[in-house]
């Protein structure tokens, strides 16, 4: 907050409604992908998608060597790597500077994924299953790079600017799944995917998003997105579930995407969750902020850490994102 008076105090017309849209967010820490000190130097658009390139790769790569580890398994052991980012743009993409830099696979199978935000955790594992549902003797990796801090417009004062310099933060995490035969072999920590369903909102390509300029990635973020969710989302779940004779009742852990104060309250009240259901996920937004695909990730690590819930429970990983589009993957323990 010191940062942000300090930069904008001589510009900004309201200094204290930048503090109370800051405290409104209910984030309390975040980390940055460089010292808060280097931003104000950084020149443009080109500036800071190096800075994306060269400190992206290598949160990727603390985040996919530390997964691989957990899972007990080696760089070489990969057959596929999905890669989710929003924040920066590269090519060769980052899932490609890794392959050199962490020893995979010359053949290594890989697909970067552009344009998701804060959907593609759960996407992104939803896209994994469906691979390896034809590979199932298979290992492939989702990692998810966001470096939201990068994108920061400094010279945009408009609402959805100012709450989103409050809200996202930099993360990078790393999921490790296998297929169903590779799995016997393997002693999984986390839960195993059993379905997944994407849904697509018409007519909302406005409600989240970037408009891309000179200056790089202008947000796009509406006040509408607790309607959607009030709107459509309670029929997306129990759809979802009805059609796998599921009920919601029988939901006994939710990994979801820390969105915001305001998308938690609407997701709590159109699915009748009680605080403690959700309380991982706002935990992690008050600790580490919105980080866009990886925040979900964090929030499933959380779960896998700190709540694992008993053998046999089920579990649905939820998120919403650019498109208007929102993401369920049901999962069991």
């Amino acid at each position: 907050m010191e940062a942000f008076l300090s930069y904008w105090g001589g510009r900004h017309f309201n200094l204290a409604r930048l503090e109370a849209l800051h405290r409104a967010v209910s984030v309390g820490g975040r980390h940055l992908a460089l010292p808060i000190e280097a931003y104000p130097a950084l020149s443009g658009f080109g500036a800071a998608n190096d800075a994306f390139i060269r400190v992206g790769t290598d949160v990727a790569a603390e985040a996919l060597s530390a997964a691989l580890a957990r899972a007990g398994l080696a760089a070489a052991d990969v057959d596929a790597i999905f890669l989710a980012s929003v924040t920066g743009v590269a090519t060769p993409s980052i899932d490609a500077r890794l392959v050199n830099r962490l020893g995979l696979r010359s053949d290594v199978k890989r697909i970067p994924m552009f344009g998701l935000g804060c959907v593609a955790g759960a996407a992104g594992i939803a896209r994994v299953h469906d691979y390896l549902r034809a590979w199932p003797q298979q290992v492939a990796v989702l990692v998810s790079v966001e470096l939201c801090s990068l994108t920061l417009q400094r010279e945009d004062f408009s609402i959805a600017n100012l709450i989103s310099s409050g809200l996202f933060g930099d993360g990078s995490a790393a999921v490790v799944l296998a297929g169903a035969e590779r799995a016997r072999t393997l002693a999984p920590q986390g839960p195993r995917v059993l379905a997944t369903r994407s849904r697509f909102y018409p007519d909302t390509e406005k409600v989240m998003g970037w408009d891309i300029g000179d200056s790089g990635f202008k947000i796009v973020l509406a006040s509408s997105v607790p309607d959607v969710v009030h709107r459509w989302f309670g029929d997306d779940v129990d759809g979802f579930l009805g059609d796998l004779g599921l009920a919601r009742s029988q939901i006994g852990c939710w990994v979801c995407h820390p969105g915001g104060p305001k998308v938690l309250d609407a997701f709590e009240e159109v699915l009748g969750l009680g605080p403690d259901d959700l309380a991982l996920t706002r935990k992690s937004l008050r600790e580490v902020g919105n980080m866009s695909s990886s925040s979900v990730l964090f929030v499933l690590r959380d779960t896998i850490e700190q709540r694992r819930p008993e053998p046999g429970t089920l579990g649905l990983i939820l998120a919403m994102g650019p498109g208007f589009c929102s993401e369920l993957v049901l999962v069991q323990w």
